[in-house]
């Protein structure tokens, strides 16, 4: 069985996630959406606020599995049994900054590929920060988070 992971903080999650993550799933028998907990940051949202969202976002598909975790995520995926992580790539910053990671979690864990999936490019300019500020200062962000997030925001 093809186990991956997509950690992040999906704080909170975009659509740019979601893209991601229904990309991920034809090329995977269970995908899971890895919430990382960082106990130095505080987020917009909470921890439990994050899952309910990517839970009701996700809940049509059962090989989509919602879970928070602490630690390395090289551990974790060990801990699930995930040979495969999944990080979504916007910019070419992004790559930079994920292939220095990967190439650090194969180093601690070589049984683990990271796959990169780069987004579409309507996407590109979404990420989680930029939506947090939209939302500290009451804007619209409903272009840019799934319909199925509104509710919880």
């Amino acid at each position: 069985m093809k186990i991956a992971l997509f950690p992040g903080s999906f704080d909170p999650v975009t659509k740019a996630h979601v893209d991601i993550v229904k990309r991920s799933v034809g090329l995977f028998d269970k995908v899971y959406i890895g919430i990382g907990v960082n106990s130095s940051k505080a987020g917009l949202l909470s921890i439990e606020k994050r899952e309910q969202i990517l839970r009701a976002v996700f809940e049509s598909d059962p090989r989509i599995h919602i879970i928070a975790y602490e630690g390395l995520t090289v551990n974790f995926c060990q801990s699930i049994g995930a040979s495969y992580m999944i990080r979504g790539i916007r910019t070419v910053s992004d790559f930079e900054y994920e292939k220095a990671i990967a190439q650090m979690n194969h180093s601690l864990a070589p049984e683990i590929e990271s796959i990169f999936i780069v987004s579409k490019p309507g996407y590109s300019s979404i990420s989680s920060s930029i939506v947090r500020e939209i939302m500290r200062y009451n804007g619209d962000v409903t272009q840019f988070i799934p319909k199925e997030a509104l509710a919880f925001l």
